[in-house]
């Protein structure tokens, strides 16, 4: 991996840190260990968007999500956000988004929200994965209601990055504005019966109640899934540079897992899915059983 990727990843760090707070570019340069002039060249050219623009949109979003989630007044959250009035974030809201800040809180519709993707995953998923030292898998069994899921589908994906080629990334964005019945948006692996011809196995959605009527996004649509027993596999907590290895170690022990030892079967007409990897909590992955036929 370039120093140049590190560099770009460490001035995102560092806007994640101090969000709150007024960034200058000469504090991002010393997180970057380049010139000012330079440390503003390289940003751009990696996340695609200005310093400003990637630290507006951050904004926005985290602001929209304070909005969603507590009962707190859009004349707070502007200050909070480091805007340095409520007419100008109203504004910027709006344009972001295509609605004011004040009918989100009433309303909740579906937005897309930012989500700044660290750079140097990219170069991480390319490199080499060392399986001699695997870390533990929690296996945990676990029942899930029938429900509905509001989702997007692809073309050809059968995972993350290839789903983010050919639909974008701000999928991800949207899912997270919208509630969930396992409180965050999850990535599915559909068996056939739930596909449309020329559309991906891997999808994102959002999980909802089976008798959900609300808002649709464009381009979305719904399936249905029945009750279900699901085996959830959990690895243990990652640095955010380990993702890949994280992710490998827990397929692979879904590879090797029997459920046969505790009573079960794999179950490949429900979905695997997938949750966002959080270095805090673990990689987790879910794969539907049944009882073994006595």
């Amino acid at each position: 991996m370039t120093e140049q990727i590190l560099a770009v990843q460490r001035m995102q760090d560092y806007i994640e840190t101090h969000l709150e707070e007024d960034i200058t570019l000469a504090e991002l340069a010393a997180a970057a260990m380049f010139s000012p002039w330079h440390s503003y060249r390289l940003f751009r050219r990696y996340t695609g968007l200005t310093v400003t623009e990637y630290i507006r949109r951050l904004r926005l979003s985290k602001s929209a999500m304070r909005l969603k989630q507590e009962n707190c007044r859009v004349v707070d959250v502007a200050y909070d956000m480091g805007f340095a009035s409520v007419d100008g974030y109203q504004r910027a809201f709006r344009r972001e988004f295509g609605c004011n800040p004040a009918e989100y809180a009433r309303a909740k519709v579906p937005l897309t929200l930012f989500v700044p993707y660290g750079v140097k995953f990219r170069e991480l998923r390319k490199e080499s994965v060392d399986m001699e030292n695997v870390k533990s898998v929690f296996v945990q069994l676990l029942h899930k209601p029938e429900r509905r899921v509001i989702l997007k589908r692809g073309v050809n994906a059968e995972d993350y990055f290839s789903y983010c080629e050919e639909v974008g990334c701000d999928v991800w964005g949207l899912l997270t504005s919208m509630d969930s019945l396992s409180g965050e948006p999850v990535c599915l692996w559909l068996p056939e019966p739930y596909r449309k011809h020329g559309t991906s196995t891997y999808v994102q959605g959002v999980e909802v109640e089976a008798d959900y009527d609300g808002i649709i996004p464009e381009g979305f649509e719904v399936i249905e899934l029945p009750e279900a027993d699901y085996l959830m596999f959990q690895g243990e907590p990652f640095r955010e540079e380990d993702y890949c290895d994280a992710i490998q170690a827990v397929q692979h022990a879904i590879h090797r897992y029997d459920p046969a030892v505790i009573g079960y079967r794999w179950d490949d007409s429900n979905p695997r899915i997938q949750l966002e990897p959080r270095g805090e909590r673990g990689y987790i992955e879910l794969r539907a059983v049944q009882p073994e036929r006595r």
